[in-house]
């Protein structure tokens, strides 16, 4: 199974304390998901988020409809969390998200480790293109939100960084981050 890396960071004008909670309720990834992904959250109830919480999904993958169930296997408030996928899409996914206080915010960091059906040549074809498109709205969506939230603060210019995931060296990037 050939692992692959995506790794991208983006600057939110709001200290941690205020950007970790959005990132805590799970049905905040229908806001910031493309439209043409159908995504939902399909766990019935509120979602108590914490290490071992599940939480299934719905997604429309290519005109096919997919159930997708994560859990959270580190949570560690309000720095870092990290959800794996335990049935869906992907052979493997392993999504680190981390939160660090910085001049002007707070840096969001994620790293997403994959693998998929079909290795390299699927990856080569599709799924990388189909994962930067995701994060790249993904980073709109959040510049959105947080910008409601703090009418007042602006982003930082360059605020969203991607990096080779062999060589953390941030370079700026338009589009979300890389994938290798």
């Amino acid at each position: 199974m050939h692992l692959h890396t995506f790794r991208t960071e983006q600057l939110l004008p709001s200290a941690p304390a205020s950007v970790f909670p959005f990132f805590a309720d799970a049905r905040n990834l229908e806001r910031i998901t493309p439209a043409w992904l159908n995504f939902q959250v399909v766990t019935l109830g509120s979602i108590e988020m914490r290490r071992g919480a599940l939480i299934d999904y719905r997604i429309r993958l290519h005109g096919m409809p997919l159930r997708w169930r994560t859990e959270i296997r580190e949570w560690d408030p309000p720095h870092r969390f990290v959800d794996v996928q335990l049935r869906g899409p992907y052979r493997m996914w392993h999504h680190t998200h981390t939160f660090a206080a910085v001049a002007g915010g707070t840096l969001c960091r994620d790293e997403v480790r994959y693998a998929v059906p079909g290795g390299r040549l699927l990856n080569w074809l599709f799924v990388r293109r189909e994962v930067r498109a995701i994060f790249a709205y993904r980073t709109q969506a959040l510049r959105r939100v947080f910008s409601e939230e703090s009418p007042n603060v602006a982003p930082a210019a360059g605020s969203l960084r991607g990096a080779q995931s062999d060589r953390f060296t941030p370079r700026p990037c338009t589009i979300g981050g890389s994938v290798t």
